[in-house]
């Protein structure tokens, strides 16, 4: 199984979105073999809490105004350490750079194939997953 060509498409929006708040480490994961709830793992991270709360509320815009597309939950916006965002076919992960160290989403999920997202500026997109 792989991912629904909505779930690329609502990823690529959100990466963009990211990156142009100076998201780090963009990693989009295809988690659909495994995972019945979704389809894609969009992994990002900021600097700082304040970065990491922007980062998060420009993906929710860009995912409104491009595709139509509203969070269905929030979590993690009052701390601003790792906010997730679900779209349903997509689950976005914004985290402070500490807390993803600490976390390793990439490392729980190193099976699954990775998403091109589309970006192609030096250390915005591609596998940064450690093993």
């Amino acid at each position: 199984m792989t991912a629904s060509e909505r779930a690329v498409e609502l990823a690529k929006i959100a990466a963009k979105a990211a990156d142009d708040k100076q998201g780090d480490e963009l990693v989009g994961l295809d988690v659909s073999a495994n995972m019945p709830l979704t389809d894609v793992f969009l992994i990002a991270s900021g600097r700082n809490e304040r970065l990491v709360l922007a980062i998060a509320e420009e993906i929710e815009d860009q995912l409104l105004e491009q595709a139509r597309q509203k969070a269905i939950r929030r979590e993690g916006r009052d701390e601003g350490r790792w906010v997730l965002l679900d779209f349903g076919d997509l689950i976005v992960h914004v985290f402070h750079e500490e807390d993803r160290a600490y976390y390793g989403l990439e490392r729980l999920w190193r099976d699954a194939p990775v998403v091109d997202l589309g970006l192609h500026a030096a250390g915005t997109s591609g596998d940064s997953r450690q093993e």
